[in-house]
């Protein structure tokens, strides 16, 4: 849920530089059969976490499996209004696993506690263009900031629902959505997702979200959001980013994001530890990168404020655009605050395009859960990652993730843990 997510400060980077198209797509439509894609990820996944001094209960995740992805995407019919369809297909196998090493989160668990052998689902969607404006209903991901579907284990979180995208004003992207269910990464059944927060009794029943993302100019982009979950809460999400080239191997990128969160119904979230705390808090994050050829030196702070942590799950895996959100922990406990050091070195410049390095350290203090009050944490992370540039297996990406966890006041229960993650992903294109 925290592994291989999208960089958010890289995605407000790209939405600052592209300009949204002003001529009508639908009228460059060439027909149904003739704009259409069809493509298969495959991923094989290594999963180990080992919960170090943890007397009680497992002591270690282990599991391997492989996944496919294939997605058909048609194009649209000639007309004023284009009419297309979305097909997605999902299958994952289990290559390694044991009923003590289990519960990785990749593979459903059988009765007897063991992961099942393969598991597969599958969803489609019709979709309508009119101009540069999409509406989309069925099964569908999402990359809302206050709706995002994970992508972090073998196969992806699939929602269902509906959507419409404008992008009829130039630099101006708009997008709404109404959504009833999600089926989990690790299960096959629709509404499988439930709440990241403990004690949560059902998964999605109904949310929904508007919000969109302006260029100001190609530096400077900002995006609003607002989203209601059923019985859950309501979100308020705002986003500040700026870049700016400094020379031709220099440049400065700032990038703020603040979520607005207030329980909603039934309230349906962790209790405080006198069981009557519903969230009302406040989280942000500023992030600030500075680029000198192949180097690139990040600082970021982030702060939630209010009653109760930052919560999200129910309303996609994906649903923390916050610096701090890294690969164990989000340092989103209520009251806490984390500070973050990282570096990228991009290998390109050295003559060696495709390789890339990472590294970061992760520290937060004043954690309130309901484990610990004043709690802390940190995390160092290490990142290698490798594409290949050309030949048969161009594409083909290889990475290597390890994680490192401790949290002397056990702020999440596992005060102790060792992470690591072996990631081969190939990308084959049908049509």
């Amino acid at each position: 849920m925290r592994v291989m997510k999208w960089s958010m400060m890289a995605l407000a980077v790209s939405a600052g530089t592209s300009q949204f198209a002003m001529a009508s797509a639908q009228d460059d439509s060439k027909g149904f059969i003739e704009d259409s894609t069809a493509s298969i990820l495959t991923r094989t996944l290594y999963f180990s976490r080992d919960f170090r001094n943890n007397d009680t209960g497992q002591s270690r995740r282990e599991e391997t499996g492989l996944g496919f992805h294939g997605l058909f995407s048609s194009g649209y019919t000639q007309g004023t209004v284009g009419v297309g369809v979305d097909v997605i297909g999902l299958m994952g196998l289990k290559l390694d696993s044991g009923k003590g090493r289990a519960n990785t989160g990749m593979f459903p668990n059988g009765s007897d506690g063991r992961a099942q052998d393969e598991f597969s689902k599958a969803g489609a969607a019709v979709k309508f263009r009119i101009s540069n404006t999409v509406l989309k209903v069925g099964d569908q991901y999402t990359t809302a900031p206050v709706f995002a579907s994970d992508d972090s284990r073998l196969l992806p979180e699939l929602p269902q629902g509906i959507s419409i995208t404008s992008n009829e004003i130039k630099d101006l992207k708009l997008e709404a959505g109404h959504f009833t269910s999600i089926v989990a990464q690790d299960q096959t059944y629709k509404d499988s997702i439930s709440s990241a927060e403990p004690g949560s009794s059902r998964g999605l029943r109904d949310a929904n979200f508007v919000g969109g993302v302006y260029a100001w100019t190609p530096e400077v982009t900002t995006s609003l959001y607002y989203s209601k979950v059923e019985d859950y809460w309501r979100k308020l999400y705002a986003n500040v980013n700026w870049t700016h080239a400094l020379s031709d191997d220099q440049s400065v990128a700032v990038d703020f994001n603040i979520y607005d969160t207030k329980s909603e119904g039934a309230g349906l979230v962790r209790a405080d530890k006198d069981g009557t705390t519903k969230l009302d808090n406040r989280a942000f994050s500023l992030q600030g990168a500075y680029t000198i050829g192949a180097h690139t030196f990040t600082l970021a702070a982030q702060k939630v404020s209010g009653d109760g942590q930052y919560g999200y799950g129910v309303d996609g895996g994906g649903t923390i655009f916050l610096a701090n959100s890294v690969a164990r922990s989000d340092f989103n406990a209520e009251d806490e605050r984390s500070f973050q050091a990282r570096y990228d070195l991009n290998m390109a410049t050295f003559g060696i395009p495709g390789l890339s390095f990472m590294t970061r350290y992760v520290t937060g203090s004043g954690a309130n859960t309901n484990l610990t009050s004043n709690g802390k944490e940190w995390e160092r992370d290490i990142e290698a990652k490798y594409v290949v540039q050309s030949g048969p297996a161009k594409n083909l990406s290889l990475r290597v993730r390890q994680a490192t966890y401790r949290s002397s006041d056990n702020v999440y229960g596992s005060p102790s843990l060792d992470e690591l993650r072996l990631i081969a992903q190939y990308p084959l294109n049908i049509l």
